[in-house]
């Protein structure tokens, strides 16, 4: 659909062709869009470290409860370990502020390499850094290039390295008996890769830890955000951006939510020996926004896919996103007339713009492949994608860069990061445009209604139910003993 856009983006004028003849309006739009050209990106990072939360704060521990793996990929879980570290006030108040974080490496105990008596040991460490990956890890740890290849080819039997993460860690030992290679995948398993002196090949195993894990049951009522309230509960921000995930396609946390809201949650931690928490994850939850009740629960299908469902079996997830970007404040909605910022008169706006900090990462509303990618007028860095729903597409503008490896024809994934918030083109602050559109003609994101995903197959209502019940009654129970296992 090569003309799809063609004059659909049109709210961002032209500097050729401002309204009226007047002179002087001329001059000052040519003047507003030089000020606008196309900027250079400057290249930072943001680190901020998880806070301290309270122990016990309205939060109890759960009883034995059925032990369900965690979902494949669920918007921003199966993504890397990261965070956005913001404070969500209600009634669209407060500040929002954004950053990416790296969370500390999992300290294992130092490698146990066999030693002879008088031997000597050798330890190079190399961090991975962004923009690198496993053939320049290895060769950062001395190794050529054949053989870092035969290395990454041993090691894909057990851990496939084109998974490794910034921040993670390789460690190489050299002793006289041999050399080995440590990759700490997560705080439960290590890949570790070992060549004896005088032997062929490298052999490759993997080294794990015991795994702990508790339920417990949170409950809180917003009164200021909900990240106060959730820290004032015990829940970690991992846990409570799981939380916002969940409920991301009924509840838009960046205008709905109000105080007296209130939420509770049955929810699973897992920790190595060493008492380091891995992971958490929502089992059973329930979110009550403006007076209506919103209930979620996990559930392992039979051919293995989990996920989150209603206590009717109906998926939690719907077609599209609420929203393209998280907690952001809402700085302009749809409208058939609009003063321009930037260029002074009057135009239709269509779609919604969001204002967030430079560098919030952007998701895709739905499945779909892309369109458009590139620099488009005064909407600066665009991305337009058409959905599987041929008849719907969605445009993202005034980015500030794209995602990594982000390509015109690819296929994206409901919820895949695609870019980065910024004010290309003309914008007078940091923001995104967003629009959607079906069949052409453009509509208000806001009020558009989408059908949720596949049910609960009607041959496993019973096995639904069955392994749900007990989740969803614990949402009700406010205290219980501790239960590892």
């Amino acid at each position: 659909m090569p003309n799809a856009f063609k004059h659909d983006f049109s709210d961002q004028v032209s500097p050729g062709q401002p309204a009226g003849s007047n002179r002087r309006r001329k001059k000052r739009a040519r003047g507003r869009f030089k000020r606008f050209s196309m900027p250079r990106m400057p290249k930072f990072s943001l680190s901020l470290k998880a806070p301290k939360l309270p122990s016990q704060s309205g939060i109890s521990t759960g009883s034995s409860l059925p032990r369900i793996p965690a979902p494949g990929w669920f918007p921003l879980v199966g993504t890397a370990i990261g965070f956005i570290a913001i404070m969500l006030f209600v009634s669209g108040g407060g500040r929002d502020v954004d950053a990416s974080v790296s969370l500390p490496q999992e300290e294992w105990i130092s490698p146990q390499v066999d030693l002879e008596a008088g031997e000597q040991t050798r330890t190079t460490t190399t961090t991975v850094k962004a923009g690198d990956n496993a053939i320049s890890a290895l060769v950062n740890l001395g190794f050529d290039y054949s053989t870092s290849h035969a290395l990454i080819t041993k090691a894909n039997a057990i851990y496939k390295l084109r998974n490794i993460r910034v921040g993670q860690s390789f460690t190489r030992i050299d002793s006289g008996g041999g050399t080995s290679i440590f990759y700490n995948i997560d705080g439960a398993k290590r890949l570790h890769l070992q060549k004896q002196n005088g032997a062929d090949e490298w052999q490759a195993t993997l080294d794990e830890r015991k795994v702990y894990s508790r339920q417990r049951v949170a409950f809180g009522t917003i009164q200021d955000s909900l990240f106060a309230s959730a820290e004032r509960a015990g829940l970690d921000q991992r846990t409570t951006m799981n939380l916002v995930d969940i409920f991301a396609w009924d509840i838009d946390f960046a205008r709905d939510l109000r105080a007296g809201d209130s939420y509770q949650l049955v929810y699973e931690e897992r920790y190595n020996d060493a008492g380091r928490m891995l992971e958490s994850s929502i089992l059973a939850a329930e979110f009550i926004n403006r007076g209506e009740k919103y209930q979620a629960v996990r559930y392992e299908q039979a051919e293995g896919k989990v996920d989150y469902f209603t206590p009717e079996g109906k998926s939690m997830r719907k077609a599209y996103l609420k929203a393209p970007v998280k907690f952001s404040r809402i700085s302009s909605t749809f409208k058939t007339k609009r003063k321009h910022p930037v260029l002074g008169y009057t135009r239709a706006h269509r779609g919604v713009d969001y204002a967030s900090p430079s560098g919030t990462p952007i998701h895709a509303i739905g499945d779909g492949f892309i369109t458009f990618v590139g620099w488009k007028n005064g909407y600066g860095r665009f991305i337009s994608i058409r959905h599987n729903n041929r008849n719907h597409t969605s445009a993202y503008a005034h980015m500030r860069s794209y995602a990594k490896g982000i390509k015109k024809g690819m296929k994206v994934r409901q919820g895949a990061i695609i870019g980065y918030v910024g004010m290309s083109g003309l914008a007078t602050g940091p923001h995104l445009h967003f629009e959607f559109r079906s069949r052409g003609r453009a509509v208000n994101p806001l009020t558009v209604k989408h059908p949720p995903a596949q049910p609960v197959a009607t041959t496993e209502k019973q096995r639904f139910q069955t392994q749900t019940a007990p989740l969803l009654g614990r949402l009700k129970e406010n205290s219980a003993p501790l239960v590892w296992g």
